[in-house]
């Protein structure tokens, strides 16, 4: 086991119409903030009227800021850092999910910044501080409602990079499971596999004696998947989308890293399949993390057949520790099938049309991951699997 510091400052306010606190949480950081939120499903869920009125009863000046896309735009970034500077705003609410957040904390950083926004995603600088940020969480997916990182897509090239800081975990968190109610099935399944993919970054690691946080990963991905099917048949499942949200958190508030160090090859390879062509964070993982595992697994086989017994029941065969393996990854797979997502790049409609660009922009900073160190060619080979 590794040495390590974990501290997570997010307070996390979770339960049933929790929202309408939301003007109390902000007013502790301020008379004035950004309002930052997607398209206008807020405004048709009648959450962005709820919000309104919780500020407004706090007397907190609203600047507004919508407009975030799935993998969120630097654009829209720039535009937020200009309306923070021109009205001196101190503090950002994001309601909505992942893309909305990493967008908000995009905006903190570049706000204290007097080069470009930009320059934090390319290594041509670091983040040292950020105007503080709060969340109202519709979407369990990203993790990032008490996470330090940020990703943003540049439609220069279409790089989708990431950062982080200490200063990015938000400092307050309103989660009502009852808001995740009226995403469809698809944005579930992908918020679903998201929140699986991040567990799954951490537990494949080469450090040993990590028995505790083994355990607690496993326990975690099980969460998921037995509630995972209740929430797509039942959405109203309260229960069901509570035990979704909590996990979502769980799996990136970073608590399952302490003393192990992860992969995040498969995150840092979708991001170059999301960055061209848009698709959906969660479906883009759905595709890679299966071929990674079958083009890594024997690497550490033992620690795959672990995952398979402990995770998806696999009968634990110690004369065929390969054929154990085998099947927890194809149990992976058929389990991403069976919540509605693409489990191929050609289900995707994604050819090989860029698979040498997209290896060559992934690796041109060093290889990725820790678990196998992968290079250019690794990469076109793991995309030659998705397939």
């Amino acid at each position: 086991m590794q040495d390590f510091i974990f501290q997570n400052s997010t307070k996390i306010i979770f339960g049933k119409n929790k929202e309408v606190t939301v003007g109390e949480e902000a007013l502790l950081f301020g008379k004035k903030l950004l309002l930052h939120y997607g398209g206008g499903s807020i405004k048709e869920t009648g959450l962005y009227q709820k919000i309104i009125h919780s500020l407004h009863e706090q007397e907190i000046e609203i600047f507004e800021l919508g407009g975030v896309k799935p993998n969120p735009r630097v654009s829209l970034v720039r535009e937020g850092i200009a309306l923070c500077r021109e009205h001196s705003i101190g503090f950002i609410l994001a309601v909505g999910g992942g893309s909305v957040i990493d967008s908000a904390k995009a905006i903190a950083i570049g706000a204290t910044y007097e080069g470009d926004v930009w320059d934090f995603f390319d290594g041509k600088a670091e983040v040292t501080e950020s105007l503080p940020i709060g969340v109202v969480l519709t979407i369990p997916a990203a993790g990032s409602e008490s996470s330090s990182g940020t990703v943003i897509t540049n439609e220069d090239g279409w790089y989708k990079r990431s950062t982080g800081h200490v200063s990015l975990r938000p400092r307050f968190a309103i989660l009502n499971p009852e808001l995740s109610y009226t995403l469809p099935p698809y944005q579930t399944a992908c918020g679903i596999t998201d929140m699986m993919a991040h567990i799954l970054e951490r537990y494949f690691t080469n450090e040993k004696n990590v028995e505790l946080t083994d355990r607690l990963c496993e326990a975690t991905l099980k969460t998921i998947i037995n509630n995972a099917h209740i929430v797509l048949d039942d959405p109203t499942n309260y229960e069901a989308r509570a035990e979704i949200m909590w996990a979502g958190t769980i799996a990136h508030n970073d608590l399952l890293s302490t003393g192990r160090i992860g992969d995040w090859g498969s995150h840092d390879i979708e991001h170059e399949i999301s960055g061209i062509y848009d698709i959906a964070h969660g479906a883009g993982l759905a595709i890679i993390f299966p071929a990674w595992m079958k083009y890594v697994y024997k690497h550490d086989i033992n620690r795959f057949a672990q995952f398979a017994h402990r995770v998806w029941d696999v009968e634990f065969d110690v004369n065929n520790l390969e054929r154990t393996a085998k099947r927890g990854i194809l149990k992976t797979e058929q389990f991403f099938r069976s919540i509605g997502l693409p489990v191929r790049l050609s289900e995707a409609n994604i050819s090989d049309e860029h698979f040498e660009e997209m290896a060559k922009k992934g690796t041109e900073n060093g290889p990725l991951g820790n678990f196998v160190k992968l290079h250019e060619q690794d990469l076109i080979e793991i995309f030659e699997l998705a397939k």
